[in-house]
């Protein structure tokens, strides 16, 4: 294969337009807004969507945002109605009939904003524009991808060129100050192909904030979570980062009494968990007063907490970490990137200490808070070896608490792609596999087919049982949840879907007719039985996922000292014993080592026998057990065999378990 990005010569694509605010005309009345976060295809083509998404899009809260303050101001004109229809295809189809009717409405402009789009996005992105452009609507795209490819290749690109040609407008670069005038453009008639913005990123001051939709929120699985962007670009100059080209190295920040309103709005429908989206928030000017600002708003009786994004060198900020707990910051996401200190060499991330990683992670823990870590795999000196050693050093050495693997992908918009394109580097041809699970260029050191086993691997090993169950046990109290949660979302989606967490979801929903323009649609029969085997294969999966999540709690739940003394100890016997079925004299020798009283063999009896108490049930280990014996006697047809009477009460003790640990669940995700 040879790069897809060949540089157009003597073309140039993108121009500045004319920025003025036209009110619209008098007989067009409606403006409706259809603005859109694609989705992406699998493997086999397949649109990905599923029944409950995990991360909202911060980039349709900017734009909603910024919709409203053009409503607000009514700089369109008293007489136009604007209505905005946010579209997450990760979590919704497309409302293709409803675009299509208001399209063809008398007095009505409609368009289209492919909003956010990443690379791995784009194909599908572009099949969505080239659909609408056709059918005669208005259709702009923007995002990263378009932005990245302006930023490194000005004269212009086949990819962006292909979309300008079929009447799609691309926009490069960030809309505030510029949104009103795009929807000037469009409510009179004079949309040009192409805006570039790069080159005069806004301020942030004082822009609309991203505005959280209640209805929007419903369709993920914590529907408490709310985004917010407080700073955008980085000073850092990492060669495979995308941020420091599109948005710059110059940091642009928003000032806390811009983000007051917004987030007492948000917590009055039920937004008190935010994610601040910024690429570095450590090296945001106003981090200290928007610190303060969360701090009186919790005083204040809301209670508000977020996780955050930083470097490896923010805990030494003064101050900074001991505000942030104070602020209620559960998790902070660092970018270590790798533990090798020759592949942060090569990627251009001087500023990581590898020797400092340690007494990193070490401070945050005493401030209470989580660490979760972004590892990418694919650095030139990376090897098999090497990364099951770094990723056994991040969680039994570093201790860190949660983290996010990637494969090394050369993004548009970065210096790595650049640089290969330019020196004519294979690259995978289809941007759709630019998705940080696939293999997308050569490796020095591993095939392909290593590199990917390498990345799976990864996951395995460091969300091993044990290694969980360490990191839960050292959880802080009020944030046991939030890190419990996330190992439920991160193994669903590597043991379920074998796809990377950050662009999975929950419960795949998949149709026959929605596959890649060019993948031929399979015949009923053949689809619906692949169907029912895919189907099979992920309640199985993730039965015995809630198995071991049910484990995992019973063995961390919050308990007493001498529950956890008395656990230690049947622990100890289990071992030695090779079983987890205790007589009542076992409890006894347990209850005996914890230095605690001994019950009576009646207060044990009893205990055991209630189901609804939990008190001496600290593994789920006999049930499961129990039930694999009775499924080979029972695959057997050794059915004498199966103590029946025993067998219900288990089966009454397993439901009972079941119920109660989902009831916990769902009660943590409200």
């Amino acid at each position: 294969m040879v790069s897809p990005l060949p540089v157009l010569e003597n073309k140039p694509l993108f121009a500045h337009g004319d920025t003025s605010v036209t009110p619209a005309p008098e007989h067009i009345s409606r403006l409706v807004i259809y603005v859109v976060k694609p989705s992406r295809y699998d493997d086999d083509g397949y649109l990905v969507r599923h029944w409950r998404g995990v991360l909202p899009s911060n980039t349709l809260s900017c734009l909603a945002g910024l919709t409203d303050d053009v409503v607000r101001r009514k700089v369109l004109g008293e007489h136009l109605n604007i209505r905005t229809v946010l579209v997450d295809e990760s979590v919704e189809r497309m409302p293709r009939r409803k675009i299509l009717t208001d399209a063809r409405r008398k007095g009505t402009r409609t368009v289209v904003c492919l909003a956010g789009v990443q690379t791995n996005q784009f194909a599908r992105a572009t099949d969505i524009a080239l659909e609408y452009a056709s059918l005669g609507v208005r259709v702009m795209i923007g995002g990263f991808h378009v932005s990245g490819m302006t930023a490194m290749f000005p004269e212009g690109t086949p990819d962006i060129a292909r979309l300008t040609d079929a009447g799609v407008t691309v926009v490069a670069g960030e809309v505030e100050d510029r949104w009103a005038a795009l929807l000037s453009d469009v409510v009179n008639d004079r949309l040009q192909p192409s805006y570039n913005f790069l080159a005069t990123p806004p301020e942030l001051k004082r822009q609309p904030v991203p505005r959280v939709k209640r209805s929007y929120m419903k369709r993920f699985a914590v529907s408490n979570l709310g985004t917010i962007d407080t700073s955008r670009g980085c000073p850092f100059a990492c060669t495979f980062c995308t941020i420091i080209n599109v948005q710059g190295r110059k940091m642009r920040c928003r000032e806390a009494n811009d983000l007051r309103d917004t987030i007492i709005e948000n917590y009055n429908q039920g937004i008190n968990f935010y994610f601040f989206t910024d690429d570095n928030f450590a090296r945001n000017k106003n981090w200290e007063s928007i610190l303060d600002l969360i701090i009186d708003l919790n005083n204040e009786g809301r209670h508000i907490t977020f996780m955050m994004q930083v470097d490896v060198r923010a805990y030494k900020i003064p101050g900074f970490v001991e505000k942030s707990k104070k602020a209620g910051c559960s998790q902070v996401f660092v970018g270590m990137e790798s533990i090798n200190p020759d592949n942060l060499k090569a990627a251009g991330k001087t500023q990581n200490d590898v020797s400092d990683y340690a007494h990193m992670v070490e401070v945050w823990h005493e401030a209470g808070v989580a660490v979760h870590v972004g590892y990418i795999i694919g650095f030139p000196f990376d090897t098999p070896e090497s990364v099951a050693d770094d990723v056994r050093r991040l969680a039994d050495e570093m201790k860190v608490d949660q983290a996010s693997f990637f494969m090394l992908t050369p993004l548009p918009g970065s210096v790595d792609h650049k640089r290969m394109v330019e020196n004519g580097e294979e690259m995978d041809a289809d941007f759709n596999r630019f998705d940080s699970f696939h293999a997308a260029t050569n490796h020095p050191r591993m095939t392909k087919e290593q590199w990917f086993e390498t990345y799976r691997r990864a996951w395995r090993d460091f969300y091993r049982f044990d290694r969980m169950r360490a990191i839960m046990r050292r959880t802080p109290r009020q944030h046991y949840w939030n890190v419990f949660t996330n190992f439920m979302w991160y193994k669903n989606s590597f043991l379920s879907e074998d796809a990377h967490p950050m662009v999975t979801g929950f419960i795949r929903r998949k149709k026959r007719c929605e596959r890649r323009p060019g993948m031929p649609r399979e015949e009923r029969w053949s689809y619906f039985l692949r169907r029912i085997r895919e189907i099979k294969n992920e309640f199985v999966t993730r039965w015995s996922l809630s198995r071991e999540l049910q484990e995992l709690w019973l063995q961390t739940r919050r308990r007493t000292e001498v529950e956890n003394r008395v656990a230690d100890a049947l622990h100890e016997l289990a071992l030695q014993r090779k079983r987890v079925r205790f007589r009542i004299e076992d409890w006894k020798t347990a209850y005996s080592a914890a230095q605690a009283k001994v019950p009576a063999a009646w207060e044990i009896v009893a205990a055991k026998l209630n189901v609804l108490s939990l008190r001496c049930t600290y593994t789920r280990q006999d049930l499961d057990n129990f039930w694999r014996q009775t499924r080979r006697y029972w695959e057997c047809r050794a059915f004498h065999r199966i103590n029946w009477p025993l067998a219900t009460w288990y089966a009454v003790r397993d439901a009972v378990l079941s119920l109660r640990f989902a009831l916990h669940m769902a009660l943590r995700l409200q």
